[in-house]
Order: C-alpha cells, then sequence, then structure tokens
C-alpha cells in the first residue's frame, strides 16, 4: 500500500527546494569575502584620487 501524500506540503517543499538551490548558485556566483570586498574598496579609492590627481583645472 502506497504512502499517503499531502500535496500542499509536497509543492512546498518542492518550492522551498527550489528556492535553496537558486540560493546556494547566487552565494556562489556573487559571494565575496569581507577581505575581497575591502581590497575592491581600496583599490576602486585609489583609482579615484589618481583620476582626480590628473583633472585640469579650466578655470581661466
Amino acid at each position: 500500500m502506497a504512502d499517503i501524500v499531502n500535496l500542499n506540503r509536497a509543492r512546498k517543499k518542492k518550492t522551498a527546494a527550489a528556492k535553496e538551490k537558486a540560493a546556494a548558485a547566487n552565494r556562489v556566483k556573487f559571494g565575496r569575502s569581507k577581505t575581497e570586498k575591502q581590497k575592491e574598496k581600496i583599490e576602486r579609492e585609489q583609482r579615484d584620487r589618481n583620476l582626480d590627481g590628473h583633472h585640469r583645472d579650466e578655470d581661466h
């Protein structure tokens, strides 16, 4: 004899599993460590300072 299955629970469990799978993929794709974020921030600030240092004044 087959087990009785609550279809609402089965459907919810299936969607939850799909969402978790997508979340795991996004963590791999977009996740960065704190040190990586800090390194990128420092590099961006250095680039901006360098660019501002090469800016020509047009106040003549």
